[in-house]
């Protein structure tokens, strides 16, 4: 429940008096409830704890695009909605019938306010979408979404990198995501798609492997340089070979970070092998 009201539309929402607003302060949270109760015939503290906490999440989502995909730790005139509404979506996984499990007419209720408050996917996808959606309705539906900067930045999600992601990995989205994204304009794009579909065929680089490719690109610019101070942003071209989906190898140059190679190196030290420790020593690394 809310420590203070900071929107008295909320309280009035669930039917409070003017002058019962005035008072909760010095009544406290807990006479509020039974005040709620005893205005609305409501016997069940549950049942008021709901109410007031239903009122709260219609002036969230009036002011999030109508959106109840809340952080966590959000919180409305005071009052903690972002996990009371974390509980209910906890609630409503629980099959019906089941101790815990989220009334049907409180599910309503909240879906009524927003139909995706309790997704099948990631909260924090929807979340994103919904500042998508603010931000093409807020441009009266004209957005060119294949041009909107990767670095593009709103209501404090990375929006541009967001969707461009959605773009690439469309074929592992749910239908209902790519039904919200194409009712704002999102669509699919093959390249990032295609792109996204080679990275993922790449076979995965061991810590190992990691390391050998760093010591490797390490010995190259000491025999060039002379010396194993690489200063940190310095990235050394090195020629590796992959091998394709259907199992041909390649040769493709790579850039290693040489400098973030030798400082992780150097803070994982207590964890290198005595073998890969005089191999760092044989570069002349005096730490090693």
């Amino acid at each position: 429940m809310p420590q203070a009201i900071g929107h008295e539309e909320a309280w009035q929402a669930v039917t409070l008096s003017a002058k019962a607003i005035k008072t909760i302060d010095s009544i406290g949270v807990e006479a509020a409830v039974a005040r709620i109760r005893a205005r609305r015939g409501i016997w069940s503290m549950s049942d008021a704890r709901f109410e007031a906490g239903l009122a709260w999440a219609r002036v969230w989502a009036k002011e999030h695009g109508s959106s109840l995909a809340a952080p966590a730790r959000a919180s409305a005139g005071g009052y903690a909605i972002g996990t009371w509404l974390s509980e209910l979506r906890a609630a409503a996984q629980v099959p019906a019938g089941e101790p815990g499990a989220l009334a049907p007419e409180r599910q309503a209720a909240l879906e009524e306010i927003d139909p995706w408050w309790c997704p099948s996917w990631p909260i924090v996808w929807q979340r994103a979408y919904s500042v998508a959606r603010i931000w093409w309705l807020e441009s009266d539906g004209r957005v060119d979404w294949a041009q909107l900067p990767g670095e593009t930045v709103f209501e404090g999600e990375q929006l541009g990198r967001w969707v461009v992601a959605q773009r690439a990995g469309w074929p592992g989205l749910e239908a209902d995501q790519q039904d919200l994204l194409t009712a704002i304009g999102i669509e699919a794009d093959p390249e990032l798609i295609a792109a996204k579909a080679a990275a993922e065929a790449k076979p995965k680089v061991s810590r190992a492997d990691r390391f050998q490719q760093g010591l490797t690109a390490l010995a190259a610019f000491v025999e060039r340089e002379g010396h194993a101070r690489g200063p940190r942003p310095h990235r050394e071209p090195l020629e590796v070979v992959v091998a394709g989906p259907a199992g041909e190898e390649s040769v493709e140059v790579v850039h290693v970070g040489l400098g973030a190679f030798m400082n992780n190196t150097k803070a994982r030290r207590a964890k290198l092998t005595p073998g890969q420790l005089a191999q760092l020593a044989e570069q002349g690394v005096e730490w090693a």
